[in-house]
């Protein structure tokens, strides 16, 4: 087992980066906070950018105003801190909370679920595309797009906070995480910064403006949940699991991992229809 692992003679120095930007009294800016507001912003910014492309679209049509984007910026901070927070709760730690229910209101302590956010955000797609008679699988492409973006950026915060550390290795690139005992680890953080965020925002930059994937409504979106779905499974096997989880049947399957593999079917599910839907559009 890769816990009994004796520590490389040298680890790479932890950056001893302060979690916290700027304290005015109790009033503390954290890495952690501003990285899920700049991945919003970013995605929305972006988004508004794909929306105004004619050329990105099936007969150029294009599918939504960029002001149902600004109206949808508070639907989605919504969505995604309530859904995380509730993920997380119910996911990892629910006996904690269960006993000390307070606690599950006290936000700045950490503790957000990806896969509860992206459930949460999910609703709030749904509910705000109807709304405003725009097509949800449109809806879908355009916001996860630019998701991978922020998804980077609150995996680095990760790693400043020195927390959700990876399983304790002899590699060279090891890092000493300061709350992770005297043992050199994976940073299993910005493997996922670099998988979920650097290389998932490419590929779907790929998929939007070199094949015109938005033109087959809910092909990007298939991609974007089965490309986070295949990066977090990986990544799991590198991730030191939640200490009040640990490891599933028999000491290899993780939580995250067995929410990740509805994803990647979800997501396969949906390119194939979306590839299905444009075939039966296309002139004959």
């Amino acid at each position: 087992m890769s816990e009994y692992l004796s520590p490389p003679l040298a680890a790479l120095p932890f950056p001893n980066i302060d979690p916290v930007i700027v304290q005015i009294g109790p009033f503390a800016v954290h890495w952690y906070g501003v990285a899920y507001i700049v991945g919003i912003l970013f995605a929305w910014w972006y988004g508004k950018r794909l929306v105004t492309n004619p050329r990105l679209w099936a007969n150029g049509t294009l599918p939504m105003k960029p002001t149902d984007l600004d109206d949808f910026v508070v639907w989605a901070a919504i969505g995604v801190v309530l859904g995380g927070r509730i993920g997380y709760v119910l996911f990892y730690d629910f006996a904690r909370y269960l006993a000390n229910p307070l606690d599950i209101f006290a936000v700045w302590q950490g503790g957000m679920s990806f896969h509860g956010g992206f459930t949460g955000c999910t609703l709030a797609m749904i509910l705000f595309a109807r709304s405003r008679g725009i097509s949800v699988w449109t809806m879908f492409d355009v916001i996860a797009a630019g998701v991978p973006v922020g998804l980077g950026l609150v995996r680095i915060t990760n790693f400043i906070n020195s927390e959700l550390w990876g399983r304790i290795t002899d590699v060279p690139w090891a890092v000493e995480f300061p709350n992770g005992g005297p043992f050199a680890r994976h940073p299993s953080q910005l493997y996922e910064a670099g998988l979920e965020g650097l290389a998932l925002f490419v590929v779907l930059r790929i998929l939007t403006h070199g094949l015109l994937k938005l033109k087959q409504p809910g092909f990007v979106a298939g991609a974007f949940v089965t490309g986070y779905g295949l990066s977090r499974i990986f990544v799991e096997f590198f991730r030191e699991p939640d200490a009040q989880i640990g490891y599933l049947l028999g000491g290899w399957l993780t939580m995250g991992m067995v929410l990740s593999v509805p994803m990647v079917l979800i997501g396969l599910w949906a390119i194939a229809r979306a590839k299905r839907a444009a075939s039966q559009t296309r002139p004959a």
